[in-house]
Formats: structure tokens, sequence, C-alpha cells
């Protein structure tokens, strides 16, 4: 066992990596050594970050903390804590279920993790560790390939549709200041970040709140600060990309597609979850919208930042969606011809609306059998949309190298969740991670590019 050393396990999302790395870059700062997702634990804390949006996810972070747990009991591990989504959500029934855990966490308290741990250390080594070392909130350590990183600008949600239990973990939508934002930027820039992938569980959302609370000005409470962010954001020198994650179409801010159509390091990609497309789902699954109000959106996105990638997810099997609702999913599916899309089943979660109100009542096999339908749907458009792009030179970033070839993406790619482009390693190519390059895209399959350095 290793003195000194966390290590960190983050499930779920890329904000909650966000968190994690927080948490660490301020344990770093009293003396311990962080570690995260190690192949092989070896430290004498483990703290796990967990994700309870779904019940994959939930089950997931449960098998991760009775692994812990076991490696505990073993007496390979001092302490193990528990932090995020999952606790924020059953703190008391995971207390009560699993002892073996030494402190629970939320996704508001886990700063006192490091107050924990600091206290927890013999007298002599609090008075070694390097306590004056002061960093700034939003200081991280980063697990991320040093060229990218993620930038949270607000947590949690309004918008209370029917199927989510985002807001009943996060709470209200709270945005973060604009000037503490660029602050980061600029630190994260330092740190050799060229690609900010900016993520909040509602984008369109940012600034609303924090226009309302400005009492010097006559603002409108609908006026949105996601444009002025990012179009300050893409004027700092070395911010090379800027991609967009989690818009909601219902008040969408698009006053932003003039600020993508004008700067070219803004990455022309948003990922904007739509989840259905009959009136009749959108209205049960409490979206706001209406079939016309979202294709007219979805046209003006298109028509205003031209060749955009549009990344977005569907839900199917919710309570209430008909036969005829699926095949008209499936048709409005061939008709969008979405650049990116993912689609997921719906899962019955305890407290949301659709929970309290609706039953049930689609069968499990059903449901997966409608994700693999619209999936196979959707396989057959990015073949035909990346085939399009051969022949044409594409602007990648490598983010590593892998048997045979560097791999990397264009600004039309997430990292994790996209498309990558392949560049053969011939004659012991020399390429940077993290360094741009021209590439001429020479062959395409349905989820890769192939191409040659120019």
């Amino acid at each position: 066992m290793q003195k000194g050393v966390v290590d960190f396990i983050t499930l779920g999302c890329s904000k909650n990596l966000v968190d994690a790395e927080r948490v660490m870059r301020q344990l770093e700062a009293v003396g311990w050594t962080c570690v995260h997702d190690p192949k092989e634990p070896k430290g004498e804390v483990c703290v796990i970050n967990t994700c309870g949006f779904i019940g994959d996810a939930k089950e997931e972070s449960i098998n991760m903390i009775l692994q812990m747990g076991e490696r505990k009991k073993a007496g390979k591990l001092k302490k193990l804590i528990v932090m995020g989504c999952l606790s924020e959500r059953y703190r008391a029934e995971l207390e009560a279920e699993l002892p073996e855990v030494d402190s629970y966490y939320g996704k508001f308290d886990f700063n006192g993790i490091v107050d924990s741990l600091v206290e927890s250390r013999k007298k002599k080594d609090r008075d070694d560790v390097a306590q004056s070392i002061s960093c700034q909130p939003y200081e991280r350590h980063l697990t991320t390939p040093s060229h990218y990183a993620y930038l949270k600008i607000s947590e949690g949600c309004n918008r209370m549709c029917s199927y989510c239990a985002i807001p009943l973990i996060t709470g209200r939508h709270t945005s973060r200041p604009k000037a503490e934002i660029l602050a980061e930027v600029r630190w994260l820039v330092g740190q050799g970040v060229k690609e900010f992938n900016v993520i909040a569980q509602d984008l369109s959302s940012y600034g609303l709140d924090l226009r309302k609370s400005t009492k010097d000005k006559v603002q409108s409470t609908k006026e949105h600060l996601l444009p002025e962010l990012i179009d300050e954001m893409a004027q700092i020198e070395g911010v090379e990309w800027i991609r967009l994650h989690y818009a909601y179409p219902t008040d969408f801010p698009e006053e932003i597609l003039d600020v993508m159509a004008k700067h070219e390091n803004v990455c022309k990609y948003l990922d904007i979850a739509l989840q259905h497309c009959t009136d009749h789902m959108l209205g049960l699954m409490r979206r706001h919208i209406t079939r016309a109000e979202q294709d007219a959106l979805i046209r003006k996105i298109r028509d205003k930042v031209p060749g955009i990638c549009i990344r977005t997810t569907l839900l199917v099997g919710h309570p209430g969606e008909t036969e005829e609702d699926f095949e008209a999913l499936k048709e409005w599916v061939k008709e969008m011809r979405f650049e990116r899309m993912g689609c997921f089943a719906y899962s019955n979660e305890e407290g949301t609306y659709a929970y309290k109100h609706y039953e049930d009542d689609i069968p499990q096999e059903v449901k997966d059998r409608r994700v693999e339908q619209l999936m196979d749907i959707q396989q057959a458009i990015s073949g035909e949309l990346m085939a399009e792009k051969v022949g044409t030179i594409q602007r990648v970033i490598i983010d590593r190298q892998e048997g045979e070839y560097w791999v990397g993406r264009t600004q039309y790619d997430s990292p994790e969740v996209d498309c990558e482009v392949l560049v053969e390693n011939i004659g012991h190519l020399s390429l940077v991670i993290g360094n741009f390059y021209d590439v001429k895209i020479t062959k395409a399959e349905e989820f890769d590019l192939y191409g040659d350095i120019c």
C-alpha cells in the first residue's frame, strides 16, 4: 500500500470528471498524491465519484463501491470515500446499506473531502505538508490529455422533463460568473490546453439567473449570456477550439450561431438533445416545444452555420410511446440526417414526473429493439455523411498513437464519444500529440476516417 496516495475513480459524465479534478488539485496542494482511474488501485484512500442518472449507471456505481469495500475489508485500503450524484440522491440509503464506506459527499459539499483527509493525518504530517500552498477554486488536476479539457459553466437544471432525474440531483440551474470562467480558461491555456469542451446540464440557460440578479442594470430576464461568454473566450490567445455541449432546444440562444459563424476557433459543432419528434411524445416528455418549432430550429442552425455538425440524443420507450410514434421517429431521423446521434432506452427513475404520473408500460425488450433499430438507421446515415469527407482536407488534432496509427479528431468530433481520424504511421511518421495537422481524407467508414498528412 502506498502512503499518502489517493486513488480517484470517476464514473459517469464529463461534468463529474471536472468535480473530481478540482478535489484532486486541492488535495495535492496539501501534500497528497492523487492517481486517477488507476489500473490497479494501491493508495491508502479511494474516492469513488459516482453517477446516479439512470439504472445502469447506478448499478455500475454500486458495484464499484462493493469492489473497493472488499479491498478495505482485506486490509488493502484504509479509507473509502464516495462522492457525486449517487450519494447526493441516495445518501441516507447508502449509509444504511454500505457501512464500509467511511464518508459520503454529494454534488455540493465534496470540498469537505480535503478537510477530512488533512485532519486524518498525524499532526507531524499535517505540519510538514505545504498547507500554505493556495490555489484558485477552478484550478484542477487535469486527467484528460493535456491539450484538451472540459469547461463546466453551470450546474443544475430548471427544465423538469418528465423522465429526467438531473434536477432532483443537481437542483436549480446556477450559472458560474463569467469572469471566473474566463479566468479558468486563461489558467488552462497556461497549462497547455488548446481545446475547450464547454459543458453544462443546460447550456441554453447559461446566464439567465445572472441577468436576474443584476440590480444596477435593466435587463430582460430572457437575455442570454452564452453568446457573450463564448465570444470573449474565442478572443483569448491560445484558445484553438471551443465546442458546445448539451444545449436545450426550448429558449435556445440563437445569437450563439452568429458567434459560431464569426470565430474560426468556435467549432462548427452543437450537442443539443432533442429526445423525440412527435407532438404527442414531446408533450408527454414535458419538453415545452412542438415538432414544428423543433424542426424550424434545426433548419435555422444549419442555415446560419453552414456545414455544422449537430449531435443529438433520442429517448425511446418512454411511457405512452406508441408504435406510430416510433415509426414517425424513424422517418424523422432519416429526414434530419444528424451528423452524430445517440439513443437511450427509458429508465423509470423514482421521483421524476413520469415515475409519479405514468405507467412504465413498454417492455424492456421493446425498448432495446427500438434503440437498435434507430442506431442501425443512424449508422447508415453516418456512413454516407462520412463518405462525403473523402478527398477533403481536414484540420485534425492528434490525441494519441495507437498501434500502427496516429489517432486524432476534427472540429466535428468531441473526445471519447465521436468519430476519429486515423493516420497510418508510415516510415515512422513523427507527429506531436496535441498539435494540429492538415489531413487529406482518403477513406471513410461509418464512424472513422482515414487520411494522410498534407
